[in-house]
């Protein structure tokens, strides 16, 4: 019986391994066949860029690299780059965010580049390929900075649920194609979201205008970039967009009306709308109507001009425009969709971080906090996210506060029909309270022990930016120290410091530890 036990589940092991087996393959034959069409449409758009066949030499070697037994795309190979330099694509891209931000990742690839240039000039000629006589880049395109699928320089990095990231388009197909897993580490991915990479963005931006290179760009000669790589003619398109301009600029009050209600609808639509409209010209043309005496006409304008600007080049060229003095005008004067717009385009212009100097100098924030506290509770939210995001400057904290943003706070802490707030109010405290008229205002304001209370009935989150206001409050100060004393947060700082959440732990413990040096040092 014993035997027939043993024999029993050693098949059941033997069938579970080789079950285990397939399943690891058909991943696996998934990513490679994927990587075999991306290979071909590649392929085709550089014989369709620069004419005639590839050299038969150099697509043999190209494809003749050998797979190791992991079937790893990734693996050292060789490719052609858009000016046919030949380049060696060595290792593997282990992209992390927290590595990202110490440099710019750069390896340096000049001896794998030499080597590869003196095997390949014994195979092949420049006349063959199309190759320049003059003496290759040099400057290799750092491996961070390439996506892991296509190997090219990224131009919206997004990282996915595993950490990995990758150009949007392109991880966007495999995703497309009904794959749940990352292609990098092969994990499972536990939500198909792709957030923005902003910190590679900006190095790969850097690194481009160090190195005179050309950011990717997603349309090139009239043709737009499509997510599996080849190039759709878009010049049908953006003649229909210089139409709708034309009607905006020499068209009657109807036609105007009609025409940035349809660029509205077009820059929702999709990125690539959001692209073609930014090349024909279009963010000066809407910036101009955002004074419109219309309502109708500025609140399509203004909602535009956001829609817009959630493709992260056309950020720049809406600052250039000089947008910003008409938005906050819009933001003072619009009906209440064009205020809640107007403060969600100065969020989302203020993600760089030179852009919340401009915004914050531009006289912005008063109109901003006028909303959080007056304004639709969309409005409000739209406020609230615009408002942190300035305030991570430090010149513009005393700006928000002189603009009576902690009365709008504690409002919005106190009042029932506002509480859903609460959660907001403190994150934008969290961020201004190390700054000196913030502390004044706050302790003025009574705001002690509402943050008290908040450590004592809150929800976590909550927990944690009451904990680390009430830190700001106290450091180096033993009046603010021994009115939280009094109002006997020690024991619920105790209680957090062993079951708050990290950060909470952290704050919590430090402010237990000012408080033990204030009164018994």
């Amino acid at each position: 019986m014993i035997l027939t036990y043993q024999k029993k589940y050693k098949n059941r092991y033997l069938v579970s391994s080789i079950f285990r087996v397939l399943c690891r393959l058909d991943s696996r034959v998934t990513l490679l066949l994927y990587q075999v069409e991306l290979i071909r449409s590649q392929l085709g758009r550089a014989t369709e860029r620069y004419g005639g066949p590839l050299n038969s030499s150099i697509l043999n070697r190209a494809l003749s690299q050998p797979l190791d037994k992991e079937i790893d795309s990734f693996q050292p190979s060789i490719r052609l780059t858009g000016s046919m330099h030949v380049e060696n694509v060595d290792g593997e891209v282990n992209i992390k965010v927290e590595d990202i931000t110490e440099g710019d990742g750069a390896v340096d690839q000049a001896s794998d580049m030499d080597s590869t240039k003196e095997n390949l000039s014994k195979s092949a000629t420049s006349s063959e390929v199309g190759l320049s006589k003059e003496k290759p880049d040099s400057r290799a395109i750092p491996d961070d900075f390439r996506c892991p699928i296509s190997l090219e320089l990224m131009r919206d990095p997004v990282i996915v649920a595993t950490g990995q990231t990758y150009e949007r388009s392109y991880i966007q197909r495999w995703i497309d194609c009904g794959n749940t897993t990352c292609p990098k580490t092969r994990q499972k991915l536990r939500n198909l979201t792709l957030t923005p990479n902003y910190v590679l963005r900006s190095l790969i931006s850097q690194w481009c205008a160090k190195h005179d290179t050309d950011q990717p760009r997603a349309l090139v000669n009239g043709r737009i970039k499509k997510s599996d790589g080849s190039f759709r003619d878009v010049t049908g398109d953006i003649a229909a967009m210089e139409a709708l301009f034309r009607k905006l600029s020499n068209g009657s009050a109807n036609e105007c009306r009609a025409a940035i209600s349809e660029i509205r609808s077009l820059s929702k639509r999709s990125t690539d709308n959001r692209v073609l409209l930014a090349e024909a010209g279009a963010i000066p043309i809407i910036v101009n109507l955002l004074t419109s005496d219309d309502a109708q006409i500025q609140e399509n304008a203004i909602t535009s001009i956001l829609n817009l600007s959630i493709y992260d080049d056309n950020r720049g060229l809406i600052m250039l425009a000089n947008a910003i003095p008409s938005i906050v005008q819009v933001l003072k004067n619009g009906s209440v969709e064009a205020k809640e717009n107007a403060a969600a385009t100065l969020f989302s212009l203020s993600i760089a971080d030179e852009n919340k100097i401009i915004i914050g100098a531009s006289g912005a924030i008063p109109s901003l906090v006028d909303l959080l506290e007056n304004g639709s509770q969309t409005g409000k939210k739209d406020a609230a996210t615009a408002l942190f995001n300035l305030c991570i400057y430090h010149g513009n904290k005393g700006r928000a506060v002189r603009a009576g943003i902690i009365t709008a706070l504690l409002k919005m802490l106190t009042e029932s029909s506002s509480f859903c707030m609460a959660d907001e109010a403190l994150t934008i405290l969290s961020v201004i309270a190390n700054h000196q008229e913030a502390k004044t205002a706050i302790v003025k304001a009574g705001m002690m022990p509402i943050l008290v209370d908040v450590l004592r009935v809150g929800l976590p989150r909550c927990k944690e930016n009451a904990a680390a206001v009430l830190l700001s409050l106290c450091k180096r100060d033993a009046v603010n120290l021994a009115c939280v004393s009094r109002l006997g947060a020690g024991i619920l700082l105790a209680e957090l410091a062993e079951s708050g959440t990290d950060r909470t732990k952290r704050k919590a413990t430090s402010l237990l530890e000012h408080l033990r040096s204030c009164f018994f040092d």
